[in-house]
């Protein structure tokens, strides 16, 4: 049976503008959600928790994180977690279903030979979770905004949370991002239609940024760029397990040292 490119392209780039929309979506209901919370907002003007000057309106309200509203004023953790990890689920399903529907090669997709992802998949996840950190580092000192309201608002408060999100949910979003991301808007699109791999890299990672613009636009900038990273080296490895890899180690490392070892940006 012939590959049925078209119909994989089509659903493709639908499930890309729902998930692009989805995001968008849960950003505008997190900013509501801090603006509901935080009882200055809206006031023309407000004391900094140290007492200093008053904060301009408009102007982003910086609190301190021992302000900052707990698990306590949100919802249960294991709810937060089992919702990310059958979301992702869906998603992976449907792409999966979709690929096997269309009888997308394995190899466009880079899934044949998961044999050798693990060292060089280690290697670049590391790499890149330290690019990353010195991208938000150079973004903070440029002004510009990095928003962790979802991180933290996922970062467990238990074992059982713990194990939940790095056995499950972390390894579930690696798989489902890296497939839609790079193996169906990159490998599969460059195969069916003979177009360039770097192009579709740039623009898969352009619209892997906007898809975080949870993260403010210095989350975008960076997870841009990041994403760019891994297209490359999807393209030049053919393998999907590689990158896979690599994302759920930035994923897991930037949770475990900001989250459950309390780093800061700062070091601190």
């Amino acid at each position: 049976m012939a590959t049925r490119w078209e119909l994989f392209a089509g659903v493709t780039l639908i499930v890309l503008l729902v998930v692009l929309g989805l995001s968008r979506a849960t950003a505008r209901e997190l900013t509501a959600g801090d603006r509901d919370s935080d009882p200055r907002a809206g006031e023309d003007s407000a004391p900094t928790p140290e007492g200093g000057e008053p904060t301009p309106a408009g102007e982003p309200i910086r609190r301190p994180e021992a302000t900052r509203p707990r698990r306590s004023a949100r919802s249960p953790e294991g709810n937060l977690l089992v919702s990310a990890a059958l979301s992702q689920a869906l998603v992976g399903a449907l792409l999966a279903g979709l690929a096997w529907y269309a009888q997308v090669p394995a190899g466009a997709l880079g899934v044949d030979d998961p044999s050798a992802a693990a060292r060089p998949g280690i290697a670049l996840g590391i790499g890149l979770y330290a690019t990353n950190e010195a991208g938000g580092w150079v973004t903070e000192r440029a002004g510009i905004d990095a928003d962790e309201s979802l991180r933290e608002l996922l970062a467990p408060e238990t074992a059982g949370g713990w194990l939940l999100l790095l056995g499950v949910v972390l390894p579930l979003v690696a798989v489902v991002e890296e497939f839609l991301f790079r193996a169906a808007l990159v490998g599969a699109l460059a195969a069916g239609f003979s177009v360039s791999p770097w192009l579709l890299a740039v623009l898969s990672s352009v619209a892997f940024g906007v898809g975080h613009g949870l993260q403010g636009p210095g989350g975008v900038v960076v997870t841009g760029v990041l994403g760019f990273v891994l297209a490359a080296a999807f393209v030049l490895t053919g393998s999907l397990w590689v990158v896979v890899v690599a994302h759920y180690l930035v994923n897991a490392l930037e949770f475990l040292v900001h989250e459950a070892l309390d780093v800061g940006m700062d070091g601190s």
